[in-house]
């Protein structure tokens, strides 16, 4: 499909969805019915039914009428602001028009709608451009990793513009590629034209398309990739309040960022402060928008606060937050959003933070918005499913696992862990691919070919190499991939020596896309075509695919580009050999085939790296990621634990916390304390609380005497209780719900549990879980009075073999499979069935843990609609209580389990022991206490990875 046939398709798509919106009931909106409204177009113009591939306008627009969105949660504090945005202020906006007509080109009716709600919440937040005075607010946005943030300050920028804010300066990113990147995006959201270094003739685009170019707003940063601000800008830069606003896009780089500050107090400053002698813009109210705001922004200086918590006014922050705050300190009028998906380095920003010259650090005080991610959006849950009762559940079939990298010794192999600069990669001692690797890029040829059959020949299709942070090795992998591309260009398209790699290429394709292809299309109908295509149709476009595949490495020193605007009438086939530009901020087209290797374990560090979470629409059965079993592993772990922060974010949304709240909630996550310690202003020791957390023993010892000793640990603690309650029985949604094979005790003292966890012996790979910790925080604890009592089930019922703990306690072990291959250890997916985790509460707690899980705005979805009370729920309604419910923060409910070895599908002997399992689930607290987890720089890199 050329590019003037996508532009016929896109107006057909446009025109059709316009017909279908105005159909009074829009629910059942089929084939049928959009295949009738595509003939009322084109009997209008049927010039546009020449060549026209219906198929795909009928699957796009299935799509778009399919889509649902859920709805935005936000804490606030409204001390100070004064509410303003109504229906009468927009009456008369024009950026945010023209921005909504460029969108509903390609976007679905209800994204653009759910744009609307979302950024008209996050704009009333800040304050109104129109107000007198001095004022000032802070707010941060949270979305998920590649899921549309830039398109959602865009669409902010437009409507704050036509409120009233004259100056608009947009932090993007570190590197020149990621700031051109934005700013191209910027051109066509909100500027309507290409900026260019010489203002000559003007190119309008995008928005510019909508609209009379008299109200282009002004820009000050151009496209190219040394567009950012610059001495020469300043000199000859002049801003009056009567003009259309200013766009600035600029990287968090110190030159830039105190040139452009130099240039605010110098050239655009209207007066002096009387108090300070600071010069300050009060005529032009400013918003700043700060991308990836947890990157670079966050002051890692100790700032010192006094015995009253009043910090040290002449404390020197780090260069680039310093500036930043420098540059909002120099307006009177100023409004500070940051976004990014890993928000957790900001939280941990101190409330009280300031210094004289550069005024409060950057908390966001006002807001934290927490972004609703529409049901199209591929996220870590849908590519690493997320906890039911055994496993888990949800996920699609992407990721395959890799273990050729690296030889038994860590040092050896082609990529080991600990490979250092200078490390040339080899396979068996030779200068080529692992098979892993050779494999995956098989895989992206397949997807490049199937898209193409698919109607997708002229969109952009990337794949990322991302397996290591050294740039001298990232040349050897890029000269490696293009060797092996370039070998196979040769033998597909001259048909020499061809037959046994399309052979290869058949076998991945029957063994592997096939099914993947079923399942997806199974389960998400809406987002995968219905049509398989035979082998011999894929096979015929392979040639001229493999010729059109471009190798890239982009890091900081290359001088590759990846600009996909060059190709939008062909698209670009792209293999991207990464680096730092990789792991952050810089989307990769049509991303299809990832293969990653990097081994930080940080979590922000992590996420960011994920370029493969996003919108796949039409080949999201082609998408696959290889990596380790270790880290799908760890990416599993923080996506349950992230997954629960926002049903965490939920229940205290609903409950009115303010943003300062949350941020102690994050702080002491036993988790998501995983970002740079630097960031977090801990010098040595990492301080928990579990608080209001639950902890599963999901990786376990595989050897013989540990099992028998924690084994022989669970029999002791069973042989101290008394008479237990036997198969426990309670009332959910007035009918019984029943613990069949299992026993229960009330009133167990703490004293009890700290020596199991004392005694029992936690593998060093638990990274959640550790028994000397848990044990020291319920010791703390219960010198304040709570976690005193407790409840204590043994759960059986399992299919497995029998297991006697005492006498009179013999339960079936329950069959939990392994996860992933490692001969160091069991690990399973899930220990505990949701259910569980609520067996102490009556049916009145129950049922108000139950409303405040449905008070979860993403939740309140016909399909999503909660029968059980989730996690967070449960702990907060044990350790708070809830209307007509008493608080018992005094009482902890810990799980014993007996997994089955013999049913585990992990290799293990004959006489291997009964494998003992626990849980415990701690209710919410204010109480503020926690314990010291004592490491060092050494270990800090060791476990989680360098800092970025």
């Amino acid at each position: 499909m050329n590019g003037k046939a996508t532009d016929i398709q896109q107006k057909v798509v446009k025109f059709v969805q316009e017909l279908l919106l105005d159909e009074v009931d829009r629910s059942p909106i089929t084939p049928a019915v959009i295949a009738e409204k595509m003939d009322m177009v084109l009997k209008m113009n049927p010039r546009w039914g020449e060549g026209l591939n219906k198929d795909c306008v009928t699957d796009e627009l299935v799509r778009r009428f399919s889509l649902w969105i859920g709805q935005d949660m936000m804490l606030k504090n409204d001390t100070g602001h004064e509410d303003w945005l109504v229906a009468s202020r927009k009456r008369e906006w024009r950026y945010w028009i023209r921005h909504t007509e460029w969108l509903e080109r390609s976007q679905s009716p209800k994204v653009v709608e759910g744009l609307d709600q979302s950024t008209d919440t996050v704009l009333g937040l800040l304050e109104d451009p129109l107000r007198a005075g001095i004022w000032d607010r802070r707010g941060l946005v949270v979305g998920h990793v590649q899921s549309g943030k830039t398109g959602h300050y865009t669409g902010l920028i437009c409507k704050a513009a036509d409120a009233g804010y004259k100056i608009v300066i947009v932090l993007a990113g570190l590197h020149n590629n990621l700031r051109s990147q934005t700013q191209m995006r910027l051109d066509e959201g909100f500027l309507g034209y290409e900026t260019k270094p010489v203002q000559g003739d003007m190119q309008i685009i995008g928005v510019g398309k909508f609209s009379d170019p008299g109200i282009n707003p002004n820009f000050a940063t151009n496209r190219t990739d040394k567009g950012d601000f610059t001495a020469s800008v300043a000199r000859n830069l002049g801003i009056s309040p009567e003009q259309r606003p200013w766009l600035f896009v600029v990287k968090k780089n110190k030159s830039v960022l105190d040139r452009l500050f130099k240039w605010i107090r110098n050239h655009v400053a209207d007066h002096h402060d009387q108090e300070s002698g600071r010069k300050i813009v009060t005529n032009l109210p400013l918003l700043m928008i700060d991308d990836e705001s947890d990157h670079a922004s966050v002051d890692t200086g100790e700032q010192i606060f006094n015995a009253d918590g009043k910090p040290d006014p002449d404390h020197e922050p780090t260069a680039i937050n310093r500036l930043v705050r420098s540059i909002l300190h120099s307006f009177g009028k100023s409004a500070y959003v940051g976004y990014t998906a890993t928000p957790f380095a900001n939280i941990f920003i101190h409330e009280r933070g300031e210094t004289r010259e550069e005024g409060p650090d950057l908390f966001p005080s006002a807001f934290i918005v927490n972004l609703a991610a529409p049901s199209n959006y591929t996220g870590p849950v849908m590519m690493f499913g997320q906890k039911s009762d055994d496993e888990y559940d949800g996920s699609i079939n992407f990721i395959r696992e890799i273990k050729d990298h690296c030889s038994d010794d860590v040092f050896g192999g082609w990529m080991p862990q600990k490979h250092k600069n200078g490390h040339i990669p080899l396979f068996n001692s030779e200068d080529v691919l692992p098979p892993s690797l050779c494999e995956a890029i098989d895989a992206f040829l397949l997807a490049c070919a199937i898209r193409k059959l698919r109607g997708h020949g002229n969109e952009h299709v990337s794949m990322l190499v991302h397996v290591t942070r050294f740039n001298s090795v990232q040349r050897h992998v890029c000269r490696q991939v293009e060797k092996h591309v370039r070998h196979l260009r040769q033998k597909l398209t001259r048909r020499i020596g061809h037959a046994e790699v399309l052979e290869k290429l058949r076998a991945l394709w029957e063994l592997d896309f096939l099914p993947t292809s079923h399942q997806v299309g199974n389960n998400h109908q809406d987002l995968v075509p219905k049509e398989v295509h035979s082998w011999e149709d894929v096979a015929s476009h392979l040639a001229d695919v493999v010729a059109d595949i471009h190798v890239k490495m982009i890091n900081g020193t290359a001088k590759d580009a990846l600009d996909y605007s060059e190709h939008k009438v062909a698209g670009i086939k792209v293999i991207a050999v990464g680096g730092d530009k990789l792991s952050r901020g810089l989307t990769l087209e049509g991303l299809c085939v990832s293969y990653f290797l990097r081994a930080s374990r940080m979590y922000d560090t992590l996420m960011q790296m994920g370029r493969w979470f996003g919108y796949r629409p039409g080949y999201l059965d082609l998408c696959r990621l290889y990596t380790t079993s270790d880290l799908a592993e760890w990416f599993g772990h923080i996506t349950d634990a992230a997954e629960e922060l926002r049903e965490e974010f939920a229940i205290m949304a609903a409950t009115g916390a303010t943003p300062r709240e949350y941020g102690l909630k994050v702080q002491s996550h036993s988790v998501l304390m995983v970002t740079s310690r630097l960031k977090m202003r801990s010098a040595k020791d990492l301080k928990l609380s579990f608080s209001g957390q639950l902890f599963e023993t999901v990786v376990l010892y595989r050897t013989k005497e540990k099992l028998d000793h924690n084994l022989l640990t669970a029999q002791r603690l069973i042989a101290l209780l008394g008479r237990p309650e036997v198969n426990p029985e309670r009332i959910r949604n007035k009918s019984q719900q029943k613990w069949e094979g299992s026993f229960l005790w009330n009133d167990v003292p703490a004293s009890e549990i700290i020596d199991f966890l004392l005694h029992y012996k936690t593998h060093s790979g638990a990274h959640k879980v550790n028994s000397q910790l848990l044990a020291e925080f319920i010791q703390s604890m219960s010198v304040t009075g709570e976690l005193t009592r407790w409840t204590v089930a043994v759960i059986g019922g399992g299919e497995g073999s029998s297991l006697s703990l005492r006498d009179d306690i013999t339960i079936n072990m329950m069959k939990r499979k392994m996860k992933a291959t490692q001969d160091d250890r069991y690990s399973i997916g899930r220990l505990m069935s949701p259910r569980d985790e609520a067996i102490d509460l009556d049916e009145t707690a129950w049922n108000a843990a139950l409303q405040m899980t449905k008070e979860d705005p993403n939740r309140k979805k016909e399909l999503d609609e909660p029968n059980a009370p989730n996690g967070p729920a449960i702990r907060k309604v044990r350790g708070f209580g809830a209307a007509g419910v008493a608080a018992h923060p005094e009482r902890g409910l810990f799980f014993l389990y007996g997994l089955d070895p013999k049913l585990a599908s992990a290799g293990f002997s004959e006489n291997t022991p009964p494998i003992i399992a626990f849980a415990i689930s701690f209710p919410g607290s204010n109480s503020g206490t926690k314990v010291e987890y004592k490491v060092n720089n050494v270990f800090w890199e060791q476990e989680y990875g360098p800092a970025e």
